[in-house]
């Protein structure tokens, strides 16, 4: 192989890595509505309750740098909207919750309704303006601000 074919292939695999790399930067911490109406309840994942008008649940491990971030966000979302709860929970100490809602990064969240239905998913480090449009179309005509 000639240095000109190798140069090429250096500069493709540059390009691929970098187009990869910004796909990832775009998507991840964004809210995306789910397909699966499946349904949490509180003492599933160790909570005592969960929010009467939403839940921010979020999963996390002890040594992952973005989930304290994270918490941070939805801990404040909750605590500016009336009736929505934020429930975190160590996969550490429940791995079978992380197979059942297929988990594969940390932190991830799902976004729950009053019900306990999940409408909404996010994977990776959860951003304030997703969580917040995430809220305020699931909570929708009974939007109260506390």
């Amino acid at each position: 192989m000639n240095g000109i074919a190798a140069l090429g292939i250096l500069l493709a695999l540059v390009a691929t890595a970098t187009a990869a790399g910004l796909v990832w930067r775009a998507t991840t911490g964004r809210a995306r509505s789910t397909r699966r109406a499946d349904t949490v309840r509180a003492a599933e994942v160790g909570a005592s309750a969960f929010g009467e008008r939403a839940t921010l649940l979020q999963f996390s491990t002890e040594f992952c740098a973005p989930c304290a971030a994270t918490a941070r966000v939805l801990g404040a979302a909750a605590h500016d909207e009336e009736g929505v709860a934020h429930v975190n929970v160590d996969l550490t100490e429940r791995p079978d919750l992380a197979r059942r809602f297929a988990v594969l990064q940390t932190p991830t969240t799902l976004v729950l309704d009053g019900t306990g239905v999940v409408r909404a998913r996010i994977g990776g480090a959860a951003r304030p303006a997703d969580v917040r449009g995430t809220l305020d179309r699931i909570l929708g005509s009974d939007h109260v601000t506390a």
